[in-house]
């Protein structure tokens, strides 16, 4: 693809607007071709602020258009499954923002519409994208931790959960399910890419709310066994009270282990325990955008070299699975094996 890759952007909100223009303005050739919004006075809106050049109120005016090559869906989850497919079939290719959708059903007929159309559908992980997630991966790839026994990551997030009336964040119809859905969908994908998305066996989960007038969980803990005996805990909470915004991924290997955040890997090396990285921190909001533009990168490169994606579709579909088995092991109190 020799010309400048167009895209055209759904759903104007603050996803996009923090991190997906600003990054996407960035790159040589790709061109913000358009902006749709359900509002199209928010889309006009934005198309001001960032200088794009059109903007609609419907999304099929992108999907139609034939100089559109790819399009983001940044809209609320009860959106993506319609969304993606359509784009699909209008021969878009697609990244969608986590998580691809509020059932493993519908991401499963995303799947296979993307591999119906022949187009790439990538979904919006953009943790595995951080700096400090990837140099992890290049060590636990290199076997320089041995064979990883156990991986913990978690994401605890206070938020102001007065006015959740007002979002369709935290209607579990809309959304599919609550800080799983939200934050514990990103630790899983992380834990699991790690760990080589290893078969799992079986999902046990708890879930909590200490803010008692939500109808989704506000804190969760699960762990998942696989095939080899390894394990991935998770715990994910918007209410717990932390001294600070948290999250970590920690990988435990028979030769070492390591943790990110901040990324320190440490090795037994003549019977002291060094950390074999140098330190070098990053401010989370660098971290943040850095992630988000490293995601990008990698869809447009693939878009533009026709290669294989991470956060693939099939990928994330199996994220889901794993998560409807959790909000059935929390229903039941049991463990839930998985076929």
């Amino acid at each position: 693809m020799n010309r400048k890759l167009r895209l055209a952007i759904i759903g104007a909100g603050h996803i996009a607007q923090v991190v997906h223009i600003p990054e996407l303005k960035k790159f040589s050739g790709v061109e913000i071709a358009g902006i749709c919004d359900i509002t199209a006075s928010k889309a006009k809106w934005v198309a001001n602020k960032y200088n794009i050049a059109h903007f609609s109120g419907d999304p099929e005016t992108y999907f139609k258009d034939p100089e559109i090559d790819a399009v983001i869906i940044c809209t609320p989850t009860h959106t993506h499954y319609e969304l993606t497919v359509s784009a699909l079939s209008a021969g878009k290719h697609v990244l969608v923002e986590k998580p691809m959708a509020r059932t493993y059903e519908e991401a499963l007929a995303m799947q296979r519409a993307a591999e119906k159309y022949d187009r790439k559908l990538m979904v919006g992980m953009n943790v595995r994208f951080r700096r400090d997630a990837i140099t992890l991966k290049s060590f636990v790839d290199g076997r320089e931790l041995g064979d990883l026994l156990y991986v913990k990551a978690g994401w605890l997030n206070q938020r102001d959960l007065s006015q959740t009336d007002e979002s369709w964040f935290y209607d579990a119809e809309k959304s599919g399910g609550g800080v799983m859905m939200d934050l514990g969908i990103q630790m899983l994908d992380v834990g699991w890419w790690l760990l080589g998305n290893i078969p799992p066996v079986a999902v046990k989960g708890m879930a909590f709310n200490r803010f008692k007038g939500l109808s989704v969980e506000d804190s969760a803990v699960c762990m998942v066994h696989f095939e080899n005996g390894t394990v991935l805990n998770l715990e994910a909470s918007w209410a717990l009270y932390t001294e600070k915004d948290l999250l970590y991924t920690n990988a435990y290997g028979r030769e070492g282990s390591a943790y990110i955040n901040p990324l320190r890997v440490y090795k037994n090396m003549h019977g002291n325990l060094i950390n074999i990285v140098p330190i070098k921190e990053e401010s989370s909001t660098v971290r943040y955008k850095r992630s988000y533009r490293n995601e990008l990168k990698h869809f447009v490169d693939c878009l533009r070299q026709n290669t294989p994606l991470q956060a693939s579709a099939a990928e994330s579909a199996e994220r889901l699975k794993i998560l409807e088995a959790f909000y059935q092991s929390v229903k039941e109190g049991k463990e839930v094996e998985l076929s």
